[in-house]
């Protein structure tokens, strides 16, 4: 019941940064055609998931409740990757084929990377 309650406090929060960052990456990028604000939350989401898990492997021993907290939770609100595939599947319904594939593969391509560099970084001095 204790990780729940810490899955509920980090999804609120997760979600909350996610809702922040998609205010300020409309602000940024107006133009309403490519999603921005997932994108950015999902690169960033991917990359500190990398992070993360690399720092737990190495160094530092998160404890369950920790870890239901930041990856679950906290990540799991942040990211938006139930948004991406409706946002993908609009731009296609739209005819926005190059902006969906442009879509795709940043959110998969690139977001792996991000994770890769992240869980690189984690590594680091361990």
């Amino acid at each position: 019941m204790v990780a729940v309650v810490w899955i509920a406090i980090g999804g609120a929060l997760g979600a909350t940064f996610r809702y922040g960052l998609t205010v300020l990456a409309g602000r940024i990028w107006p133009d309403q055609s490519l999603p921005i604000g997932t994108l950015a939350s999902n690169l960033i989401g991917c990359l500190c998931i990398g992070l993360l898990a690399g720092i737990a492997e190495g160094r530092v021993h998160f404890s369950p409740e920790l870890r239901s907290f930041l990856f679950v939770g906290l990540l799991g609100g942040f990211t938006t990757f139930s948004s991406f595939g409706l946002e993908t599947l609009l731009l296609l319904r739209g005819g926005g084929y190059g902006w969906a594939a442009l879509y795709v593969f940043f959110q998969v391509g690139i977001g792996l990377v991000a994770v890769a560099g992240g869980y690189a970084l984690g590594r680091m001095g361990a």
